[in-house]
């Protein structure tokens, strides 16, 4: 049976126009005992202490300012990977993280400090520049091993320096998730660190499970997470529009293993919330560079950072005829709504959304809210049941 994890990652790199190459010259590594080695520490926020204040925008464009705080004595800590964002020259990215890191850190991350403590290592991972070239014809050596290599030092640097015994909570995107598959699997399933684990968000990627069942497949101990509160497990989807679902080609959500089908999760139902996403979105500078910039209300400025849009977007896990497994997000368009009738997240090429991948831009910042309130409900979870 041949390693799923490898084949994923491999798959991915296929799509992203990524090649991997054997003679190149590799980015230096660093020490994760090096404070420059992470975007975000307890001890050296980072953009992780930026303020997260957003602006409720309502139905009636009424605006509401909504205050975030930074948890005082969190319980447990996050640690996360981010997306393929780097646009440094080569295959694989340096370790000195760049604007579109620490952009995206804040964009997917940074909410999350309402909970728990912050880690985000900076890594070696396969860069956008790699992506662009090849869709332009060219090749650029790289590494497909050395992201993963990257991403297990942290945590095993973390796990020995900062962890103590807490519970950690690991979230990913897109190629930081296919790592912290890898990493769930080969450092925490079945090991005794597992009973440490409050969950793992390996977030717009596909996770494999038996068709039907909860635990099995990528992870043989760590089940999907189901009910609210529920601890030691996995939160895992895909965004694809409801009326978009995905094609055959899609990048996302299908499987030809037997027996085998795609996780989904819905971070609306696991906050208690139903069916309705809190997305959470920038204001002055869009989302990071590439990605749709998006007002609220167009033409009107919002004062903060951020800006959230209740009763805009709902979700639900769904299943084509065909068997691709995602989570439909539908976007309620109101005539007597002043705001926006529609929301980023959207793949973009020749400024036409690309079917195949979906929404997979807007992954987290359409559901950041509701994984806010997720960890939070976990952490109070994790906390009772060490009692």
């Amino acid at each position: 049976m041949f390693d799923r994890i490898k084949l994923m990652v491999a798959m991915l790199a296929t799509a992203m126009g990524i090649a991997a190459a054997a003679a190149q010259t590799l980015p230096a590594a660093r020490s994760y005992a090096d404070p420059a080695s992470w975007i975000c520490r307890p001890n050296a926020q980072g953009v992780c202490g930026f303020s997260q204040d957003a602006t409720i925008v309502a139905a009636s464009g009424t605006l509401t300012p909504e205050l975030w705080h930074p948890a005082k004595a969190p319980a447990i800590d996050c640690l996360y990977f981010y997306p393929t964002i780097s646009n440094d020259p080569g295959g694989n990215s340096d370790m000195n993280a760049g604007p579109e890191e620490k952009h995206i850190t804040e964009q997917q991350f940074a909410r999350l400090g309402s909970q728990c403590r912050m880690f985000a290592p900076v890594w070696r991972s396969r860069t956008a520049t790699a992506m662009r070239a090849r869709r332009e014809g060219k090749l650029l050596p790289t590494d497909n091993e050395l992201p993963y290599l990257d991403i297990r030092a942290a945590f095993r640097h973390y796990l020995a320096h900062d962890n103590h015994g807490r519970g950690f909570v690991l979230i990913g995107h897109s190629q930081g998730s296919a790592y912290l598959v890898r990493l769930l699997r080969e450092e925490i399933d079945g090991k005794p660190i597992q009973k440490q684990l409050v969950s793992a968000m390996p977030i717009g990627i596909s996770v494999l499970v038996p068709a039907g069942k909860d635990v099995g497949g990528d992870f043989q101990h760590i089940p999907l997470c189901r009910v609210v509160g529920q601890t030691g497990c996995v939160i895992s989807y895909s965004s694809y529009r409801a009326d978009a679902p995905p094609p055959k080609d899609s990048a996302f959500g299908r499987t030809d293993v037997p027996g085998m089908a795609i996780a989904c999760t819905n971070p609306a139902a696991l906050s208690g919330d139903g069916e309705a996403l809190r997305p959470y979105f920038a204001t002055q500078s869009g989302l990071v560079p590439n990605y749709e910039k998006w007002e609220a209300l167009p033409g009107r400025p919002i004062p903060t950072r951020y800006q959230t849009v209740p009763g805009l977007v709902t979700a639900r896990c769904a299943k084509t005829d065909d068997g691709a497994t995602y989570l439909a997000v539908s976007i309620h368009a109101d005539a007597g709504d002043p705001r926006a009738d529609n929301v980023p997240g959207d793949v973009l090429g020749a400024g036409k959304a690309n079917p195949a991948w979906g929404m997979h831009m807007g992954d987290i910042h359409l559901a950041m809210g509701n994984l806010e309130k997720i960890v939070g409900l976990q952490a109070k979870a994790f906390v009772v049941a060490k009692r």
